[in-house]
């Protein structure tokens, strides 16, 4: 049966009636139609790892999503950097109007490294379904020091001493990381990234956001113009707020941006910010989410059960822009859900009420 609206509740169906299996994904808007890619799960636990690879859906309303098939394909080869069972997560993909090529870039752990490993991966396409190739993976940024780099950053002495750490350090908030180098460590091999998203500026410059310094830090990087590699320019946000899950948006010439803390599946408050420049400096407002899902009777202190993963401007129409979020059941992966919610701009910032049921008429409306 065709949608008119946006549900927030069950399972959202494409056109063969079964649930979208696109989950940290983003969406792209081409030559008039969307496309959704996604991480492809499977059921149970196991799930949280790629067996299948990244999924992709078309739709030229936003509600009814036909299935285009596998979009990047995970390797059978155990020797492959995307190999079946690594960790391939929050796929985005962005189209770069000088070559004709479609990229996507997502967060990679190499198999049986459990998250040490903390790359990019980066893939091309001739067309926004795919196939996707596989070009390669790299932690960012090696040999660049980003530019608001702090003097004592470059320190030798702290370099050495955090590089002869034992320790593991978490991905969670700790003491811990504020008392040793991370940047500086990770100069010479490339900066850690794992939660990520994607940015095309209205000049052409593309961003990739993404989780390093062992999720402490959000670092935000100039892309290359062919959007494959990254240039060396970039800048640290928020050290020690442990952001995760970043989506940014441009709306008047200000950059917006929703992240989350770093619980590991567990939903906690969403966080936003706002600047003048993608590159910073960066300043965090309130909580952006109002009301209560009642489902699982969790609001703004949990992000409705939910952790933020893009905001999607809705072509052609004025100040419309949605904020997807993924609603994790990491028991059984492929269960996980999907939340859109109309995003509401105020004087301190923006906002996200749950909302049970709406369509697009609601950015015509007087908010």
């Amino acid at each position: 049966m065709k949608r008119n609206s946006f549900t927030n509740h069950g399972i959202w169906p494409d056109h063969n009636g079964v649930h979208i299996n696109a989950h940290g994904g983003g969406v792209l808007h081409h030559d008039g139609v969307y496309y959704w890619y996604g991480e492809h799960k499977i059921e149970g636990h196991a799930g949280n790892r790629a067996h299948v690879g990244v999924h992709c859906y078309s739709s030229a309303d936003l509600y009814n999503w036909q299935d285009e098939d596998i979009a990047l394909t995970v390797s059978e080869d155990p020797d492959s950097e995307i190999a079946k069972g690594c960790v391939l997560e929050r796929p985005k993909v962005i189209f770069n109007r000088r070559t004709g090529k479609f990229v996507m870039w997502f967060h990679l752990e190499l198999i049986d490294q459990g998250y040490n490993a903390a790359r990019s991966g980066v893939a091309v396409a001739d067309s926004a379904t795919g196939p996707f190739r596989y070009v390669s993976s790299s932690r960012p940024n090696a040999g660049h020091w980003p530019e608001n780099v702090l003097p004592e950053q470059q320190d030798p002495d702290s370099i050495e001493r955090t590089r002869q750490e034992n320790e593991e350090f978490t991905g969670g908030p700790t003491d811990k990381h504020a008392q040793f180098n991370i940047l500086g460590s990770h100069v010479e091999g490339g900066q850690m990234a794992r939660d990520m998203t994607l940015f095309v500026d209205d000049d052409g410059k593309a961003y990739h956001i993404y989780s390093s310094e062992h999720n402490s830090t959000l670092h935000i990087s100039l892309l290359t113009v062919d959007y494959l590699d990254h240039t060396g320019t970039y800048t640290r946000n928020f050290p020690f707020r442990w952001m995760e899950a970043p989506t940014i948006f441009k709306r008047a010439g200000k950059y917006y941006l929703i992240a989350s803390g770093c619980t590991s599946w567990s939903p906690n408050a969403a966080r936003s910010a706002v600047a003048d420049s993608i590159l910073g400096p960066w300043r965090e407002l309130d909580n952006p989410c109002v009301g209560t899902n009642p489902e699982n009777g969790l609001g703004p202190e949990k992000t409705f059960g939910g952790q933020s993963t893009f905001v999607l401007p809705v072509a052609g129409q004025a100040d419309a822009y949605i904020a997807m979020f993924d609603l994790w059941r990491p028991e059984n992966a492929i269960d996980g859900r999907h939340v859109w919610l109309p995003i509401r701009f105020t004087e301190a910032g923006f906002q996200m009420a749950w909302t049970e049921a709406w369509d697009l008429t609601t950015f015509g409306e007087d908010r």
